[in-house]
């Protein structure tokens, strides 16, 4: 759960890049209504901020595509985006609500390659894009949250400029662009995330 005021914050601050683990449901074709905001407008669903939950945080590498509606990264209208795989995953688990973002800020790029090569080119830049995480989490008022980082890149960035004190558990989660089914995508991440969590106990 999250207070109105902070809920505004991150929307006001953050939103461009932010969002939460909460979508519309499907009604028929698997990426139907991914686009729905209605259900992150708490006056049209008075039940959403008793189902965010700020502890778990998914972290992505950055966007794929530009937009100015707040929350809408990870709810991409687009028939060609695939984030209805992480809809489908993480529906009815502990994890649906987490609080969603990107490491790499203000990078509108499809190709994930082309911006490593440009981080590996440019690794000056990093430390401006951890800083603006680090304030998002301040913000979110989290302390020491469960990061989902998606793909290895993710993964990698995070472990290597996050310090250990900073979150509880850090997962590996297989990206959701991979070209696997979406009830495979569930069960791989499934998989990731039982395996961090007996490795923790």
């Amino acid at each position: 759960m999250i207070d109105p005021t902070r809920f505004e914050l991150m929307k006001r601050k953050h939103g461009t890049y932010g969002s939460w683990a909460v979508w519309a449901p499907c009604s028929g074709a698997p990426k139907s209504n991914m686009g729905n905001l209605d259900v992150l407008d708490e006056h049209a669903n008075p039940a959403l901020l008793n189902t965010l939950n700020p502890s778990v945080v998914m972290v992505g590498l950055n966007i794929s595509r530009g937009f100015h509606e707040p929350f809408r990264n990870f709810h991409d209208p687009s028939p060609s985006a695939n984030d209805f795989k992480i809809r489908h995953a993480f529906y009815h688990t502990e994890f649906w609500g987490a609080y969603m973002t990107d490491v790499i800020k203000g990078f509108v790029e499809p190709v994930s390659e082309t911006l490593i090569n440009h981080l590996r080119k440019n690794p000056e830049v990093i430390g401006d894009h951890i800083t603006t995480l680090r304030a998002e989490l301040l913000d979110l008022g989290s302390s020491r949250p469960v990061i989902l980082a998606f793909g290895s890149a993710t993964h990698a960035l995070i472990a290597a400029n996050l310090s250990t004190d900073e979150y509880s558990r850090l997962v590996h989660l297989t990206h959701y662009a991979h070209r696997i089914s979406k009830e495979k995508y569930r069960d791989a991440i499934s998989r990731q995330i039982l395996r961090a969590d007996l490795g923790n106990a």
